[in-house]
């Protein structure tokens, strides 16, 4: 799709990725709905998309309420007459290892990373399928194609989402709607620092938020599915896909080698 002349609805858009991505997409031209609970930091990120595209708006939402995520997709469309991009990109994280997780910190983190996604797309949907357009970028993680320790419950959340974002594409194949799939790494952003977490076992380096952004703007922009973002990892440790498809092709190895990191890092 071309994002000049666009409507383009970010979630996740107060901090990090999107707060980044946001005017970066305002920039290129298109209109930006931006949504998050934090209203004043909001505001700050709509005055920047706003000296581009001044009918760019916020919504300050939580998006954990699946009745407001909804609300808040159907608002954006009536309100720009259309939504021709759905960025899924509000995430929460998880550290805390399986035995001392409780079965509620693993909802609200599949409500928050997964299910709230998938409402918001699925509100937009019929809209799309009607007008045969549409795109809906899904940001995962590295964490959606790799185990983490200690992280299982935002690992569930963000597998969840490449699963979901394969089989919608799958079963849209033969439309004009467009579904995306980004792959962030370690970025910059206030997820390694949230309160009620472990501290994370990875300390760095981190790459800026805008390099995910740009990524994200080259999946929108691409003719591709799957997005790492960006490419290369953090560190020089390579491209991020091949660490993916070496996982794949030696699980057992790439396990016990994660478990002995988590237990060096514990001593």
């Amino acid at each position: 799709m071309r994002i000049e002349g666009s409507k383009i609805l970010v979630t996740g858009a107060s901090s990090g990725i999107g707060a980044s991505l946001a005017p970066m997409l305002a920039a290129k031209g298109a209109t930006v709905g931006i949504v998050a609970r934090r209203k004043e930091r909001l505001e700050a990120v709509l005055a920047r998309c706003a000296e581009h595209t001044p009918d760019s708006r916020l919504w300050s939402a939580d998006l954990g309420d699946l009745d407001a995520a909804e609300r808040v997709a159907l608002e954006a469309w009536d309100a720009f007459g259309a939504v021709d991009c759905l960025v899924n990109n509000a995430a929460i994280p998880k550290r805390r290892p399986v035995p001392r997780l409780t079965t509620d910190e693993i909802d609200t983190v599949m409500r928050m990373n997964f299910t709230s996604p998938i409402h918001m797309t699925m509100a937009l949907l019929p809209r799309w399928l009607e007008r045969d357009a549409g795109c809906v970028v899904n940001v995962s993680s590295m964490g959606g194609r790799i185990g983490i320790a200690h992280e299982a419950a935002y690992c569930a959340s963000k597998f969840a989402l490449c699963g979901w974002s394969e089989s919608m594409a799958i079963d849209l194949h033969d439309t004009n709607i467009e579904v995306k799939l980004v792959l962030p790494g370690s970025i910059e952003t206030e997820i390694w620092d949230l309160p009620d977490n472990d501290p994370a076992l990875y300390t760095g380096p981190f790459l800026p938020a805008e390099e995910c952004a740009q990524s994200i703007i080259d999946a929108i922009e691409g003719n591709g599915f799957e997005y790492y973002a960006p490419p290369e990892l953090a560190g020089g440790f390579g491209k991020a896909a091949d660490v993916v498809v070496g996982k794949t092709k030696h699980p057992d190895a790439f396990i016990d080698a994660m478990a002995q990191m988590a237990r060096s890092d514990a001593r």
